[in-house]
C-alpha cells in the first residue's frame, strides 16, 4: 500500500469528518467514523473531466464547493469532528486562506488532516519551491485564481514539450490545465511543514501536531495530523472538572 504510512494518523480520527477533494481515493478512516464528501465538481462532472480515472471509484459528492471562490462558505463553524485534505492544497490558489478554512469547520478538540506532494517524488520534480512570501502575499491580497503564471510554470516544468508549440495550442494546453486545476504550488516535505508552521503562527491557530511522516522516509508526500485548540488548557480543564465532581462527591 503506498500510503501506509497514514494508517497511525487515521487510527486518531472520530466521529463525523469531512473531506474535500477526495475524488476516486477517499481516505480510509475508521469505520466508526461518518463521512461528508466536497468537492469542487460533482461525481458526473468529475467523470467527464478525468475520463483516465473508473468512474466507479468516484465518491459521491455531498457538498460542492470551490475552495478558491468561497472557501467553504457552505459549511458552519465547528461542524465536523475531524476535516481531511489529501493532496488539494497543492491545486489551490490561495493554500493559507484553505488552512484557516479548515479549522473554522472543525470543532475544538477535533483533527485536521493535510497532505501535499512531495515534489522529489513527483512530476513537480523540476519546479522551484513556491516560498511562503509568495503565499502569504496572495493571502493578503484575497487571490481567488490561480494565475496563467502558475499553470505555465506547470507546462514548462512538466509538459516542456508544449512550450515549443503555437501560441494557440500553448493556449489550449493552458486552458485544459486549468480546467484541470493542476498544480499550482509546490513543496518538499520540509518546505511544506514550514508552511504549515508559519501559517498556524500567522492566522494565530491553537493546535498540537499529533502524527506526521515525511517524504524522506515515505518516498511520497508530508502527512500530518493537528490537534485543534490549546491541549493544556483542555488538560488543565478537565483536571478542574475532575477535582470538583471529586469534592462534590
Amino acid at each position: 500500500m503506498a500510503y501506509s504510512h497514514r494508517k497511525k494518523g487515521f487510527k486518531l480520527l472520530n466521529g463525523h469528518g469531512l473531506e474535500i477533494g477526495a475524488l476516486h481515493e477517499p481516505a480510509p478512516v475508521p469505520s466508526r467514523c461518518q463521512m461528508t464528501y466536497a468537492d469542487a465538481l460533482s461525481k458526473e462532472d468529475a467523470k467527464d473531466l478525468f475520463k483516465e480515472i473508473d468512474a466507479n471509484k468516484l465518491v459521491d459528492v455531498d457538498v460542492i464547493v470551490d475552495l478558491d471562490k468561497e472557501g467553504l462558505g457552505k459549511i458552519n463553524d465547528n461542524e465536523f469532528d475531524f476535516v481531511i485534505l489529501n493532496h488539494v492544497i497543492e491545486h489551490v490558489a490561495n493554500p493559507i486562506n484553505v488552512v484557516s478554512e479548515l479549522f473554522r469547520v472543525c470543532k475544538d478538540g477535533g483533527m485536521i488532516v493535510i497532505a501535499a506532494p512531495d515534489k522529489r517524488f513527483t512530476f513537480d520534480k523540476d519546479r522551484s519551491i513556491t516560498s511562503f512570501t509568495h503565499l502569504s502575499k496572495e493571502y493578503e491580497e484575497n487571490v481567488s485564481e490561480v494565475s496563467d503564471e502558475h499553470y505555465l510554470d506547470f507546462l514548462k516544468h512538466v509538459h516542456p514539450d508544449v512550450m515549443l508549440l503555437s501560441e494557440e495550442k500553448i493556449q489550449k494546453s493552458l486552458e485544459g490545465v486549468r480546467n484541470r486545476r493542476e498544480h499550482a504550488h509546490v513543496w518538499d516535505s520540509s518546505s511544506f511543514k514550514d508552511f504549515l508552521q508559519k501559517t498556524i503562527e500567522l492566522l494565530n491557530l491553537e493546535c498540537t501536531l499529533r502524527f506526521e511522516s515525511l517524504g524522506d522516509s515515505n518516498k511520497i508526500e508530508y502527512f500530518s495530523v493537528w490537534q485543534k485548540g490549546n491541549q493544556k488548557k483542555r488538560v488543565s480543564l478537565i483536571s478542574k472538572i475532575f477535582n470538583r465532581n471529586g469534592r462534590n462527591a
